[in-house]
């Protein structure tokens, strides 16, 4: 296990995950989401091959549909 800060609250997560593996860990939907990984926005091209770190801090913003 590994500790990262995702929306600044400590989690720890399985070692050797992707960025798209942590989003499924989160129960997340890739799609839904954007990410700012240690202050940087991390393009969605980049998921598959950007490992989660120890001590990595995901900012992870959901978009919300609707509206009248």
């Amino acid at each position: 296990m590994i500790a990262v800060v995702i929306n600044g609250e400590l989690r720890e997560l399985p070692d050797g995950l992707n960025v798209l593996d942590m989003l499924s860990h989160l129960g997340l939907a890739a799609n839904r989401v954007a990410i700012e990984r240690n202050r940087d926005i991390l393009p969605r091209a980049q998921w598959q091959q950007t490992l989660v770190k120890a001590n990595d801090s995901f900012e992870v913003v959901q978009f919300v549909g609707g509206g009248s």
